[in-house]
């Protein structure tokens, strides 16, 4: 007898699923940031260099990570990618940027600001700075930077003992200007002139915003991206998963039928998913992560098919379709999640010392997983025992095995 609950359930899940991934999944794909490789830009390899006031350490190291990081945000580009390699190196990726030689300029500066006497002495550095420097017109329309002082009792100190001499400010090593201290200033804030446009102003702004890095960095290459070429490998990437996936959907509807149709479902439900996590988790998508994905694909539909063969298995045996795929699903767990664990582990080696795309390639290999286990485990068993105890599906070739009808 057919129970016709279970059946309409399973009818409207698989709405649901479809429904869902359709009308949203669709938009959310939309939000997923783009690598570099899919959307154009640059990335620059840098050869971090000790200085003489700096030792070449991995603290050091790091310190210049965050303050190369804190420079891109500044000048406004999403998602960058900054990575220590071997040998002291750091591979700094910038996606969507359009002026490349002002981003190269401004990640490379040292900023190594320092006030200089007519005598030579360093009074004060840059570190003496607060973080707000900005670009200001003077009355004239002229392009200058202010910038206030931590301390300024320092600064009045300074402007005191050097009134009506020349106070050099220069930036690694260059004098960007040479005023004369006319007063003494007590407020603590100053102006910084020289700049010959409102872009160097504003460059100079966000360098001493961001602060000087602690190591020299020497450019060792540099690739570049075009849009166009990233929106030609953006396409062949989505075509490439929409055509592996076309293939899996018609093999395994028609090789396990029934089971097919449920595995296509719960494909369906990973993909959405997988969207979903890369919007949440701000994963940036590039031509490694859709490898990835795909091969998430194939781990879950290994992992259906190893569940249907060993149905089919028990079908063959005699016994009724609900306690095949009851027992089926339960004997072939363990061969399931041996399978995906280790891959999650050579995932987590590859992802531990990896850098770059292959870091990227390994994370998303690992959640394409955990979703895939979820999926075609979870969801797969679930809608495969609904139709089973539906008892609407009666005759054996419909889940890929011969044997006629059971009762």
């Amino acid at each position: 007898m057919v129970k016709w609950n279970k059946l309409i359930l399973f009818v409207l899940v698989t709405v649901l699923i479809f429904g869902i991934t359709l009308f949203n999944g669709v938009e959310k794909a939309k939000e997923i940031t783009l690598g570099l490789d899919l959307q154009g830009g640059f990335e620059i390899l840098y050869q971090a260099v000790a200085t003489t006031d700096t030792e070449l350490t991995n603290e050091n190291l790091q310190n210049t990570v965050a303050a190369i990081d804190e420079r891109i945000n500044r000048l406004g580009v999403a998602e960058p990618s900054i990575d220590i390699e071997a040998n002291h190196r750091i591979r700094v990726q910038l996606a969507g940027i359009e002026n490349q030689d002002e981003a190269r300029a401004i990640i490379g500066t040292t900023a190594k600001l320092e006030f200089v006497t007519e005598d030579g002495q360093v009074v004060m550095t840059g570190h003496d700075l607060r973080s707000n420097a900005k670009y200001v017109p003077d009355e004239i329309n002229r392009p200058t930077v202010s910038i206030s002082f931590k301390e300024p009792s320092l600064f009045a100190e300074v402007t005191r003992v050097n009134k009506g001499k020349v106070i050099a400010i220069m930036l690694d090593g260059d004098v960007i200007s040479a005023p004369v201290v006319n007063d003494v200033i007590i407020n603590g804030d100053a102006v910084i002139t020289g700049m010959e446009s409102i872009a160097e102003a504003n460059r100079l702004a966000l360098l001493l915003n961001s602060g000087a890095l602690p190591l020299e960095l020497q450019e060792i290459n540099s690739t570049s991206v075009g849009a166009t070429l990233g929106q030609i490998a953006l396409e062949k990437g989505v075509y490439a998963v929409m055509i592996g996936a076309i293939i899996i959907v018609l093999y395994m509807m028609l090789y396990y039928r029934v089971p097919g149709v449920v595995a296509v479902i719960s494909l369906v439900a990973y993909i959405y998913l997988i969207i979903n996590l890369f919007v949440i988790m701000e994963f940036t998508l590039t031509l490694p992560g859709i490898a990835a994905i795909i091969l998430g694909i194939g781990m879950a539909v290994d992992a259906n098919i190893i569940t249907y063969e060993r149905v089919k298995e028990e079908i063959r045996n005699g016994k009724t379709i609900l306690s095949s795929v009851l027992t089926g699903s339960k004997k072939s767990l363990s061969t399931i999640l041996d399978a995906n664990i280790t891959t999650i582990l050579a995932a987590a080696i590859l992802f531990i010392f990896g850098t770059g795309p292959i870091k990227g390639f390994a994370l998303t290999l690992i959640v394409s997983i955990v979703v895939s286990l979820l999926t075609a485990v979870l969801l797969s068993r679930w809608l495969l025992v609904l139709l089973a105890q539906s008892n609407f599906f009666k005759k054996t070739e419909l889940f890929g095995a011969k044997g006629g009808e059971l009762k």
